[in-house]
C-alpha cells in the first residue's frame, strides 16, 4: 500500500508542478509534510538540501529520497517514477500541439499568463524554507525570540556576497555549508 500511495502522491506532484522544481517545493511539502506525515518539516529542509547539492532536478532528486525513507530502494524507485511520468506524458503532448499551433496569439498569452504563477510558487517555497531554517516553523512566528541568529547571519552573510560580488551560488551555498559547520558546532 505505501507503494501506491508513495506513486500517487508523486504523480500528483508530477502532474501539478508547473514550472520546475522549485515550483514544485510547496507541492512536494505539502504531500510529503502534511498528507502523509513521512517527513517533518525539519526532514523535509534537510531532503531539499540534499536533493539540491546533487546533480539532476531537485523534484525528482526529492521523490528519490524520500521514497528511499519511506520504502527503501524500491520506494525509491516508485517514487522517482511517479515523478517522471506525468511531465514525459504532458511534454510530449505539448510539444505535439506548441510545435502545431505555435504562430497563434493565444498559446502566447497562454504562456505569459504562467508566468506569475511560477514566479509565486518559488517564492513560496523559498520563504518556507527560510522561515523554518531560521525559525524553526513555516511561517513568521509571532515570538521573535525563537529566531535563530546563527543561520539569519550565514543567510545574509551570503546574500550580500551574492549581490555584492555575483559570486557564484554552488560558492555560496558551500560557504555558508562550511559556516554552519564551524558556527553550529561551537555553540
Amino acid at each position: 500500500m505505501i507503494y501506491l500511495e508513495l506513486f500517487w502522491s508523486y504523480v500528483q506532484i508530477g502532474l501539478f508542478s508547473i514550472g520546475g522544481g522549485y515550483a514544485a517545493m510547496p507541492l512536494i511539502q505539502h504531500q510529503v509534510v502534511e498528507v502523509h506525515p513521512w517527513l517533518s518539516m525539519t526532514q523535509f529542509a534537510d531532503i531539499v538540501t540534499i536533493a539540491e547539492m546533487t546533480p539532476g532536478p531537485i523534484a525528482i532528486n526529492s521523490a528519490t529520497f524520500v521514497g528511499i525513507m519511506v520504502a527503501g530502494f524500491p520506494g525509491a524507485i516508485i517514487a522517482t517514477i511517479g515523478c517522471v511520468l506525468p511531465s514525459c506524458v504532458i511534454v510530449m503532448t505539448f510539444a505535439f500541439l506548441y510545435y502545431r499551433f505555435r504562430g497563434l496569439s493565444i498559446v502566447q498569452g497562454v504562456l505569459a499568463g504562467l508566468r506569475p504563477a511560477v514566479i509565486a510558487m518559488i517564492a513560496s517555497a523559498g520563504i518556507s524554507l527560510f522561515f523554518t531554517a531560521v525559525c524553526g516553523t513555516t511561517a513568521l512566528p509571532t515570538d521573535l525570540s525563537n529566531v535563530n541568529m546563527v543561520a539569519l547571519s550565514i543567510f545574509l552573510g551570503a546574500l550580500f556576497v551574492l549581490r555584492k560580488w555575483k559570486v557564484n551560488p554552488m560558492k555560496a551555498m558551500a560557504g555558508s555549508g562550511i559556516a554552519g559547520l564551524i558556527l553550529f558546532s561551537m555553540c
